[in-house]
């Protein structure tokens, strides 16, 4: 009997080579492979981007031009018409500053601003663009910020400048009493500083009511309910809400800007001025709060 042959045996592999993983196709530049990297550098945005941004939205809207472009037509206009007919009448303007006059045209021009401090924030409500502003502005006081400096500042310019201009027209056509340097101050910038914080609160109240023609319909009867209530109480017992009422109604606060307020007593100087800058904190703190505990 035989035996069978022994199995041929393979020799053993010196070495084998490892095999290398599967790789994904790398698809950004200078990214890992599988992860997409952008190019452009990614940082967090601040409250620069956010003026930014508000900035670029308020001067690319037409109800910016109309308000503000309609403001300054009514505080020039109205300035000269002024002056030419005390001109033309020869009255005598026994020692009242010339700067006076541009009273009527800030009172008027007045509502074209808040018209414009509604509209910043009330129209997004209104478009649904506010959902838009709060995805790439999340933080919710930085947005109310950059609106509120965006807005202050244009409108604080452009009054400033056009009440300027007026009160140097008015001077150059009217011989009238030379206003001293503080004067000139209070009746240009004091009166930007008003009238633009006027337009704050205006933002502040669209911002609580997020309704454009409720918000503007209050902000007028704001400005006006208070004299003309005023004007038609004739009761003795009402004389000191009638007093009152007279005092502290922004038309005499703005006249008392100019020295030409319509009573005797009340704030003058610069008191009207830190008293709608304190009733306007106040409703910007009410609409921080609103805005962050409601929904868009």
């Amino acid at each position: 009997m035989t035996m069978p042959p022994p199995p041929a045996q393979t020799p053993p592999q010196a070495h084998q080579a490892p095999q290398a993983p599967y790789q994904q196709p790398q698809q950004g530049w200078g990214g890992q492979a599988g992860l997409y990297a952008s190019p452009i550098p990614v940082r967090t945005p601040g409250l620069g981007d956010a003026i930014a941004s508000e900035w670029t939205k308020i001067r690319s809207v037409r109800s910016t031009m109309w308000t503000l472009g309609v403001m300054i037509v009514l505080l020039i206009g109205i300035g000269l018409l002024t002056a030419f007919a005390v001109s033309v009448s020869d009255a005598d303007l026994d020692g009242t500053p010339v700067l006076s006059l541009g009273f009527f045209g800030v009172l008027l021009g007045s509502i074209c601003v808040m018209t414009l401090g509604v509209l910043t924030i009330a129209s997004e409500y209104g478009t649904g663009m506010i959902r838009t502003t709060l995805t790439a502005c999340p933080s919710r006081a930085r947005m109310l910020v950059a609106k509120s400096l965006v807005f202050f500042l244009l409108a604080f310019t452009i009054t400033t400048v056009t009440t300027g201009v007026v009160g140097v027209l008015q001077t150059a056509m009217l011989d009238g009493a030379t206003a001293d340097a503080a004067t000139w101050v209070r009746s240009t910038v004091g009166v930007g500083l008003y009238v633009a914080t006027l337009g704050l609160l205006s933002l502040a109240l669209g911002t609580l009511i997020r309704h454009s023609a409720g918000a503007i319909t209050i902000m007028i009867a704001v400005v006006l309910l208070p004299l003309v209530l005023a004007m038609f109480m004739f009761s003795p017992t009402l004389a000191g809400v009638q007093e009152a009422l007279f005092e502290y109604s922004i038309p005499n606060q703005l006249g008392a800007m100019y020295d030409a307020s319509v009573t005797t007593s009340g704030p003058t100087g610069w008191e009207p001025l830190w008293i709608i800058l304190g009733v306007t904190a106040v409703a910007m703190a009410a609409a921080l709060v609103s805005l962050d505990r409601r929904d868009v």
